[in-house]
């Protein structure tokens, strides 16, 4: 229907864009599996507002783009945005208001840990699987989920706060000084971005203490 709706609305441009007919088997595919969870009503309209705006043929990010535009697509944030979303929340997701729960479920699918920690040219695409799949979910109607936080006391974070503080005081630091130099504490141990900020830490932390090594974990003060 949208194949056929479109050399009717743009003739011989619709034309010029498969020159065989293997181009154009190969591209309604594309568009097949892109489209999939989408129903008539929606590629109805979307293909109305084409004819109205668009002087060619829109490519396929286009056309998905004008669906979310019409029907706000359920409330889904992009692809990347939802990623950015997990990324900035990965340390502690039972605490944020997240702006869709398929965001979360994409986030915990692909692993808290790895989302803090690896680079984004290895993680990213993993999350984008998870996440469209869950996606085309939601559109075909299911309705997904946020787990009930537990409340209970992080013992951990008030142990390291304590620590800072203490670090701070021994060795003549403003407290803001000293937790930015001992944030890396905060991330996963072993991982590639906090050996890189710990790193970053002691060049610092040797201008203003020459000398003075910073911990590996938080416990007794380094002398």
């Amino acid at each position: 229907m949208i194949f056929a709706r479109f050399m009717a609305i743009y003739g011989y441009k619709y034309k010029s864009c498969y020159e065989t007919d293997d181009e154009l088997r190969i591209a309604k595919r594309e568009w097949a599996l892109s489209l999939r969870g989408y129903g008539e009503r929606e590629l109805v309209a979307a293909v109305n507002r084409c004819k109205e705006t668009l002087a060619w043929m829109p490519t396929i990010s286009e056309f998905l783009g004008i669906l979310r535009d019409i029907g706000g697509d359920f409330g889904l944030p992009s692809t990347r945005d939802a990623y950015q979303e997990a990324c900035f929340h990965a340390d502690q997701p039972m605490e944020h208001d997240w702006s869709h729960p398929a965001v979360y479920h994409a986030g915990r699918s692909t692993g808290w840990f790895e989302l803090r920690s690896e680079d984004e040219a290895q993680v990213f695409p993993r999350f984008a699987y998870q996440y469209e799949t869950l996606c085309r979910r939601v559109r075909q109607g299911e309705e997904l989920e946020l787990p009930v936080p537990v409340a209970i006391e992080n013992k951990q974070d008030s142990t390291l706060a304590r620590f800072m503080l203490a670090f701070a005081e021994q060795h003549g630091l403003e407290e803001s000084e000293a937790c930015s130099l001992l944030f890396y504490l905060t991330l996963p141990k072993g991982s590639k971005v906090r050996q890189r900020l710990q790193a970053q830490a002691q060049a610092r932390l040797e201008q203003i203490h020459p000398g003075l090594k910073l911990p590996d974990k938080p416990g007794s003060l380094p002398a």
